[in-house]
Formats: C-alpha cells, sequence, structure tokens
C-alpha cells in the first residue's frame, strides 16, 4: 500500500468525469487499498479515484465507526429522499469549508471490491459523503455548490 498525491484545487482532472470500472483486477485493487491509506493519513471521511489522479468510478468511504471502510465501484444514487444542510469539506480543498444542501437520504447501487453488487440505503453523515463522492465522479465539486456566503478558510495548525 501507497500513500498517493491528492489532487488540489486547481488542477484540471478534478473536473473530468470518470469512466466506468471494467474489470476488479489486482492493479483495482492496489488502488483501493492505497486510497483507502491516503483517505485515512488525510483524516478524509470519502476519496474518490479521481482525486488521487485515476479517471475511473470507484470511491472509499470510512465514517469510522464499527463498519470499517466501504468501497463502492460503479455506483450509482438510484433514489435520493429530503434534504439536509451540513457543513463540508474536501480533501482537493484544504483548511476550506462552507454550507451545502444534500439529500437527507440516498439509496445507491454500486459494486464491491470483490464483484457483488450492493445497495446502501443511508442517512445523514453516510448519505452526504456518498452524495459528496458521487458528485467527484462526475467532475462536479463542492465548492461549486456551496451556500453563498458560508465559505470559510481554517488556518491550520502550525
Amino acid at each position: 500500500m501507497a500513500i498517493r498525491n491528492l489532487r488540489l484545487e486547481g488542477d484540471e482532472i478534478l473536473s473530468k468525469k470518470s469512466r466506468e470500472v471494467e474489470e476488479i483486477d489486482e492493479k483495482i485493487q492496489t488502488l483501493i487499498d492505497d486510497m483507502i491509506e491516503t483517505m485515512h493519513k488525510y483524516n478524509g471521511v470519502g476519496l474518490a479515484a479521481v482525486q488521487v489522479g485515476v479517471l475511473k468510478r470507484i470511491v472509499v468511504i470510512d465514517l469510522y465507526d464499527d463498519k470499517g471502510p466501504i468501497v463502492l465501484i460503479n455506483p450509482v444514487i438510484i433514489k435520493e429522499k429530503g434534504e439536509q444542510e451540513v457543513e463540508e469539506g474536501c480533501l482537493s480543498f484544504p483548511n476550506q469549508f462552507a454550507k451545502i444542501i444534500r439529500p437527507a437520504e440516498v439509496i445507491a447501487e454500486y459494486t464491491d471490491r470483490n464483484g457483488k453488487r450492493m445497495r446502501v440505503k443511508a442517512k445523514e453523515l453516510l448519505a452526504q459523503a456518498i452524495s459528496h463522492e458521487l458528485d467527484h465522479l462526475e467532475g462536479e465539486l463542492f465548492i461549486d455548490k456551496i451556500i453563498p456566503g458560508t465559505l470559510e478558510y481554517i488556518e491550520p495548525e502550525k
């Protein structure tokens, strides 16, 4: 496993649409492991492959609960319900936070890293994370969806 370089604000790859994963091979498994390790290093809740420079429809999410990280390959949101105003940040936009409107609940279908088609019903933080990361797969960034006047820059501690 390895820590991958994060693609940051201004990198044009972040605005590109990711491609479907055709085959879950050893290279994809290594990418997934690296993404999880990278996400944990930077204390992220989620990471899309595009954020490490790979235009593949892969997302990893970890709510740091007893379930551990989940891997979503070729994910699709099939249903959204309600809305929630949330504080959001992004590993590709360090130290920037803003309020966003996200669905309160989502149902997503995806393939897990073992090739099994799965469905998850998510609420609150998990729904927010899935929505945020799936936006990345479409080349959409949270910075473009913020509620005007809510963007804050937090100075990192030295």
